[in-house]
């Protein structure tokens, strides 16, 4: 599964352009015994093994943050649109632009050239800009063009003993697992879907959710991390280490109390570390999912991930390996029967 997760996290995927990381699932399960499978309209790929028992689904999304190319400025350098990053973390990083992979880096102006004023404040996205080396306007449209997407160049790679460093760990992590739970069978109609746009408002959940209406939900995520010195254990999010989140509550989604219990009863009985996600905010595809056709009852499992939605972030194996162990056991146990 490592192995996996490292060829997932190298892939280029921004919103809206999942495309590569979609045709590298595919091929990963194909040869799956008893799966079928089918890309919607909106670019999910549903994943089906058909079984007897109710309908329960499980998903993760494809893509990443990332960027998109607004247009290029007269001296050749690229203005650029995002959702979902701190612009605080994105100055001077490299990239990559469109299906050529144009190389290039983020720019600011240098500090030996800021007023003490400009040095006091973090400079907006509207201030950055992509330089790929071009001499003007019309050298960079030989390279790209508006409406490509930026990516980062970040590279997975183990860190200490059980650490990872890797981009879209939100949420090739989950993608990685879910891919695992698809080579076991379960006692229910299992549904693996791979979503698109989740980062740019819970998209591709929902146009999931109506086509394979689930009488149940759990869906595999990536979560913020901020066990960091100036943090408190009352104002933690999550943990690294301490195992994986189980979500009562969040921006989009209340969780069946039923469901938040179960999965933590389970997860004790199994001896499996998990701890709760305590903030509320941020939001994840059990949103629209819950909420679609006569509704179902959804969960949310996730793994902590330190500075995430960056251009980098770490995670604890130990947690990944959690997920996996709590996703299964609630599939192996039929624990979705004590939810309906």
């Amino acid at each position: 599964m490592l192995r996996r997760l490292e060829e997932l996290s190298n892939i280029n995927g921004v919103s809206g352009d999942e495309g590569k990381v979609r045709r590298y699932i595919k091929e990963a399960i194909k040869d799956i015994p008893n799966v079928q499978m089918r890309t919607d309209t909106m670019g999910n790929l549903i994943v089906h093994k058909k079984g007897q028992g109710p309908k329960v689904m499980l998903a993760a999304h494809m893509d990443e943050v990332g960027m998109l190319v607004l247009g290029v400025l007269d001296n050749g350098l690229i203005a650029y649109s995002q959702r979902g990053l701190d612009p605080r973390v994105v100055v001077s990083k490299r990239v990559v632009i469109g299906d050529d992979m144009v190389e290039g880096v983020i720019g600011a102006k240098a500090i030996h050239l800021q007023t003490r004023e400009e040095m006091k404040a973090a400079l907006a996205h509207s201030e950055l800009f992509v330089d790929i080396g071009a001499k003007d306007k019309d050298d960079a449209l030989k390279y790209v063009k508006p409406g490509d997407h930026i990516a980062f160049t970040t590279r997975f790679k183990r860190l200490g003993e059980s650490k990872v460093l890797g981009k879209a760990l939100d949420d090739r992590i989950g993608c990685a697992v879910l891919m695992e739970l698809i080579k076991n069978t379960y006692e229910c109609d299992f549904y693996a879907v791979f979503t698109v746009q989740e980062e740019l408002g819970l998209r591709g959940a929902m146009a999931a959710a109506y086509a394979v209406q689930p009488d149940a939900a759990l869906i595999l995520e990536g979560t913020v991390a901020n066990d960091t010195p100036d943090a408190d254990d009352a104002s933690y999010a999550t943990k690294l280490g301490a195992g994986v989140a189980i979500t009562f509550m969040d921006r989009a989604t209340i969780v069946n109390p039923n469901m938040f219990k179960l999965l933590a009863a389970t997860a004790k009985e199994a001896n499996i570390k998990w701890q709760p996600r305590q903030t509320t905010s941020g939001a994840n595809d059990a949103g629209p999912i819950h909420q679609a056709c006569a509704g179902c009852v959804a969960g949310s499992l996730a793994v902590p991930c330190r500075y995430i939605h960056s251009p980098a972030s770490i995670a604890d194996i130990n947690d990944i390996n959690s997920m996996y162990a709590l996703a299964d056991a609630f599939l192996k146990n039929k624990k979705f029967n004590e939810v309906l």
